[in-house]
């Protein structure tokens, strides 16, 4: 009897016990995702399935669902989330043309990233910038060098970025069959290219050849090969439709592409369909549109109206459980509902972020990105044994000039300035001088040194009061006297008793100028601060240069004591609080000469930053408008200090830090030497210096053409291709797409195809590279293909094939491309995809095709009647 009952309840037991699991099926890691999410969304309310449509999703206690913040960056390393590794900017290192390195770049990232979101986890923090969401790439065509948004893209062509775009992808996702390692999002989807101060109510039109030859095949790429899992789509219109609620647009995605990820608005991009481009009456309405057309995922707030959407029946709770499955869907395949130990990337250390290994990657990145222009007489490389160099320029020894937007913080970072002084002997003089500023009107920002502080008891310094909130509320937990504000805490607080996102810190005093003038006073804070200055004349309103940082001009008596307040802010990690300044310039172009007559050679950096071009910014200089640029030259003051340097007899180089193409006329007719690296990154002083003495000889290719000026351009706001990019320019360029120098040389020959060509299938196109010159070097191989005869307007040359090899001098390659019948193929008349019947031209070298004996070309025809592919 004793027996029975035992065994009835031994049974009882395990059918309860499985009654439970069932219950919890979403927490059951052993259970297929599909199923998971199913369960878990069918136990939410109406209220909480839409808290978790929108980028910053509370947490359900009740179920145990964690905060989310889905907001994160990584363009070029992991971004606003404390120190990184910041490697090249992307339209820098899309100059090196190498796939493998991008990849290798992205996997770095996605390592770091992985990092520090489990290192925030460990905190209890789950905010803005934490998480394993991030907005990259951009994959955005840069058909227009005034778009100011462009150096974050991959470039002008299409097959470059959608081959760079894919291995940045694929290194960020990574390769576990279960897990994905970080969300990466192709962005912005999809014809969307400036202008920025138009960008929230412009429609784009163009014809179905531009959208689906130029302005598709980056995002069709990454969606069927590289299997990206998140999509951004555009502010503006497209065909007069809101991209972030584009039916015609989210169709080619998920039917005719195969899409099965989330899509995600860009920022405030639901609150544009109704306010500026009116194609709703309010917010409920554009939200239920953008729902129902298939924006998952919004990065703002309307989505708060969905629910006055469903008691209006505009749309129906099924309409939201489709876009939360597909959001949950993601958070369970980044394992954010398993056990740690069972995710593999969970088990990366912090101590790999901005370890060693990816400082080199980040040297070896920039290396390989830059690109020599112009080498007269073998002006380059200069010899280490040289006695003096004179380095001059806004750009020498700036650090903000290393990265692009969108960037992190790197821990040492190496400027053109201090990677020269590395490279040198000690005994070599490095002289400096910044000799103008990056424009007129856009000052070199520097910390405030403590000489200029004061205390109320006239001591050096400031009085700072540290609060255990965020309003400056009540009694600080402690006061001290800090020397100045020049605070990088990175992902820790000033103090253990404070908790990241929930302090305050302020510093009053008085500031006392060294001499009397015009002063720009600004603050570089993460996530906000200001300052107060009474007594002090201002002489302009605020100035925008950069998202992080705001300026106000003042003028300031010398020796005068000014009362100051600064009060800081944290809402999320990444700390930063500096207090900056440009103080009054005087003499500072005859310094510049001065020094340049006392070199052996001078070492000119010029060029851009993210204070003058940018995402939707207010930048007060001639040539520069709401971050887009109006002119394609230097600042008018770095022109003149190019000519007034030039004028000296010295031997110059110039070095262009820059992320969009400049028309530097002037100086390719009278400057030896021209070299650009882009924004190359936390090493990219170091990697100049490498190629500037020999130590690395240069290999980069532009990934876009140098126009002359703005007059060979058509109007900005015209997305029609004609006349723009080296596919449909038809005039001569400064410099063309795919240019790029060596200190070796090389020679093509013996280019193969086979005898017959079947348009239904692969074939290969070989080619021998050898090194001629007497260094060994790396060249990139560039293959270029025309379709002479065709029904409808194609490029003149469009790029269908590159290797970036190694040879040693003396040696030679075989170099062989696959080619696949989609690249032989255009949009017709009808829309359709079409292989025609007619003669091609294939052209292989190290540049875009021209009539010199160092492009090997080959003919051949196809001869069957057209060919229609069924996927545009």
């Amino acid at each position: 009897m004793k027996k029975r009952t035992y065994v009835v309840f031994f049974i009882n037991l395990i059918t309860t016990t499985t009654f439970a699991q069932q219950d919890l099926s979403f927490e059951n890691p052993n259970l297929p995702i599909e199923q998971r999410v199913n369960d878990l969304v069918s136990r939410m309310t109406v209220e909480e399935k839409i808290s978790q449509l929108m980028d910053s999703s509370p947490a359900i206690e009740r179920l145990g669902v964690p905060e989310y913040n889905w907001w994160n960056e990584s363009l070029h390393g992991v971004a606003r989330a404390g120190y990184a590794t910041v490697f090249p900017q992307s339209i820098s290192i899309a100059s090196s043309w190498d796939r493998q390195l991008i990849f290798d770049v992205a996997n770095a990232i996605s390592d770091e990233a992985r990092a520090k979101h489990h290192e925030y986890l460990r905190r209890g923090q789950h905010g803005m910038y934490q998480g394993l969401t991030f907005w990259s790439p951009n994959v955005n065509i840069f058909r227009d060098p005034r778009w100011g948004r462009g150096h974050e893209t991959y470039g002008e062509d299409p097959y470059l970025t959608s081959q760079l775009g894919l291995k940045y992808v694929t290194g960020l996702q990574g390769t576990d069959e279960k897990y994905l390692k970080v969300v990466a999002t192709a962005k912005h989807y999809a014809v969307h290219s400036g202008p920025e101060p138009s960008r929230h109510q412009f429609n784009a039109e163009t014809s179905d050849i531009d959208l689906y030859e130029t302005y598709l095949p980056a995002f069709r790429t990454l969606v069927k090969e590289g299997h990206v899992y998140s999509v951004m789509g555009a502010y503006n219109r497209f065909r007069r439709e809101s991209a972030s609620a584009s039916p015609f647009l989210f169709n080619i995605l998920r039917k005719d592409w195969g899409f099965n990820g989330y899509i995600v608005s860009d920022c405030g991009a639901v609150t544009d369909i109704w306010k500026y481009h009116k194609i709703t009456k309010d917010a409920a309405s554009a939200s239920a549109l953008a729902v129902k057309t298939g924006l998952d995922l919004e990065c703002g707030s309307s989505y708060k109206s969905l629910k006055e959407a469903l008691d209006n029946k505009l749309l129906t709770e099924a309409d939201i459980d489709i876009t939360l499955k597909r959001l949950f869907t993601a958070r369970f395949k980044l394992g954010m509902f398993d056990p740690e130990e069972m995710v593999p990337y969970a088990q990366i250390p912090f101590s790999v972020n901005n370890n060693s290994s990816h400082d080199y990657l980040a040297r070896v990145a920039s290396q390989k990105s830059i690109v020599l222009l112009k080498n007269q007489n073998n002006t380059l490389p200069l010899s280490k044994n040289i006695k003096t160099v004179a380095v001059i320029g806004p750009n020498a020894n700036d650090v903000q000039s290393l990265w692009g937007n969108y960037s992190g913080i790197p821990s040492n970072p190496i400027t053109v300035l201090k990677g020269i002084q590395n490279k040198l002997e000690p005994n070599a003089k490095v002289l400096y001088a910044k000799g103008t500023d990056l424009a007129k009107g856009v000052p070199e920002m520097n910390v405030i040194p403590s000489v200029y502080f004061q205390n109320e008891n006239g001591t050096q310094g400031l009085k700072a009061e540290y609060f255990d909130n965020k309003e400056w509320e009540g009694k600080p937990i402690f006061t001290r006297t800090d020397d100045n504000i020049d605070f990088h805490w990175d992902i820790n607080t000033p103090d253990p008793r404070m908790k990241m996102g929930n302090y305050s810190v302020k510093w009053t005093g008085y500031i006392v100028a060294p001499k009397t003038g015009t002063y720009s006073i600004s603050e570089w804070s993460k996530p906000f601060m200001t300052i107060e200055i009474e007594g002090g004349k201002s002489t302009g309103g605020k100035n925008n240069h950069h998202p992080r940082i705001r300026s106000q001009k003042i003028e300031l008596e010398a020796e005068k004591k000014y009362k100051i307040e600064i009060k800081y802010q944290n809402n999320y990690g990444d700390a930063i609080a500096q207090l900056l300044w440009a103080e009054p310039q005087e003499n500072v172009l005859q310094e510049a000469i001065q020094i340049a007559n006392q070199a052996d050679a001078v070492v000119l950096v010029l060029g851009l930053n993210e204070r003058l071009e940018g995402e939707e910014m207010k930048v007060e200089a001639d040539g520069f408008d709401g971050g887009d640029r109006t002119s394609l030259n230097l600042p008018s003051n770095q022109e003149e200090l190019m000519k007034a340097i030039v004028a000296t007899g010295k031997p110059v180089t110039v070095v262009l830090i820059n992320g969009s193409a400049l028309s530097i006329n002037w100086a390719n007719d009278n400057v030896p030497a021209i070299l650009t690296a882009g924004y190359p990154g936390q090493q990219g002083g170091n990697a100049i210096a490498d190629v500037l003495f020999g130590d690395y000889n240069p290999a980069g290719r532009l990934p876009v053409t140098y126009y002359k000026s703005v007059d060979q351009l058509p109007d900005f706001e015209n997305y029609d291709m004609k006349g723009r990019t080296y596919r449909y320019f038809d005039k001569k360029p400064l410099y063309p797409f795919g240019f790029g120098l060596s200190y070796t040389k090389f020679k093509y020959s013996n280019i193969q195809i086979p005898n017959s060509i079947d348009a239904e299938k692969d074939f290969e196109v070989l080619v021998d590279v050898t090194n001629i010159g007497d260094r060994d070097g790396d060249e990139v191989v560039e293959l270029y293909l025309k379709d002479e005869k065709a029904s409808t307007p194609r490029p003149i040359w469009q790029l269908e094939g590159f290797e970036r090899i190694n040879l040693k001098k003396g040696e030679s390659k075989t170099v062989r491309f696959k080619m696949t019948p989609r690249q032989l193929s255009l949009i017709n008349k009808k829309g359709q995809r079409i292989i025609e019947p007619g003669w091609f031209t294939i052209a292989v070298g190290g540049k875009l095709p021209d009539d010199s004996d160092d492009i090997q070309k080959i003919r051949f025809n196809i001869s069957k009647k057209p060919t229609i592919l069924l996927d545009k």
